[in-house]
C-alpha cells in the first residue's frame, strides 16, 4: 500500500514537472513571436547600398540562357 502511494506521488512529480516545463516552453515560444512580429525582414537597405542586378532588363538574355547559369554556377 505504502509503495503504491509513494509510486503515485512520484508519477505525479513527474508529471507536474513536464507540465510546468511545457507551459514555460509554450510562453517562451508566445514572447519570441512577439519579439520578432513587426520585424521587417526585407525593408530597404540604409546607407551605401547598391542594387547588383536588373533582372529582366537585358533583351538578350533568355529563360535558356539564365538556367545554363543556375546550371553551371548551381546559384
Amino acid at each position: 500500500m505504502k509503495t503504491s502511494v509513494n509510486l503515485f506521488f512520484q508519477i505525479m512529480k513527474v508529471l507536474l514537472l513536464f507540465v510546468c516545463f511545457t507551459v514555460l516552453f509554450y510562453l517562451g515560444m508566445v514572447w519570441l513571436n512577439q519579439e520578432y512580429e513587426g520585424y521587417q525582414r526585407y525593408s530597404e537597405p540604409k546607407g551605401a547600398a547598391i542594387k547588383v542586378m536588373k533582372a529582366g532588363d537585358s533583351e538578350e538574355e533568355t529563360w535558356l540562357s539564365r538556367l545554363m547559369l543556375l546550371y553551371l554556377d548551381g546559384e
